[in-house]
């Protein structure tokens, strides 16, 4: 598995739509998660263009990164990753998305994605990192407690005031 930055397009520009088609059929694929976050309109019918929305609103807020994974001829998953929470006694960046492609799940995708996120952060000295698990959705939080995640608050989202565990993860040197 390939992790690459996407970049944001330069103002007045566009993703290239073959990468847009890409990333709405991974988004789309996932469309029991987007049921639960309520983050699409219908979960059932994601457009390139609420995609797109959705991305230049994440690159609006001050160090976030999207990554994208690649493994097999194509996209297999995103993470966006996000330097400091905007509560400054926070010091761990947060993993704000990790969605692998709905038909890879169960094969180790995420598992690895997860592990070159943790891996560039320890690349940048952080020794912790953060994430949000909304409070009904026990896969993810089995997912990351597998992981070494532990909930260490619960708490609203910050955008749409949903209940969630916060669990962090200390990041030893490896």
């Amino acid at each position: 598995m390939i992790l690459d930055p996407l970049l944001p397009p330069p103002p007045g520009r566009c993703l290239p739509e073959p990468l847009l088609a890409e990333l709405t059929a991974l988004y789309a694929s996932n469309h029991a998660f987007h049921t639960l976050t309520g983050d699409f309109p219908d979960p059932h019918d994601i457009r390139p263009e609420q995609v797109a929305r959705a991305l230049s609103e994440e690159w609006a807020q001050p160090g976030t990164e999207v990554l994208l994974a690649r493994g097999s001829g194509g996209l297999t998953g995103i993470a966006i990753t996000l330097a400091h929470h905007p509560d400054p006694a926070d010091p761990d960046p947060w993993i704000g998305l990790l969605m692998v492609d709905a038909s890879l799940h169960g094969q180790g995708h995420g598992r690895r994605l997860a592990t070159l996120v943790e891996d560039r952060f320890r690349a940048a000295a952080r020794t912790g990192a953060r994430l949000a698990v909304l409070d009904d959705n026990p896969k993810a939080l089995a997912f990351w407690t597998a992981l070494g995640y532990e909930v260490v608050d619960h708490r609203e989202d910050l955008r749409m005031q949903r209940p969630c565990a916060v669990l962090r993860k200390e990041l030893s040197a490896s």
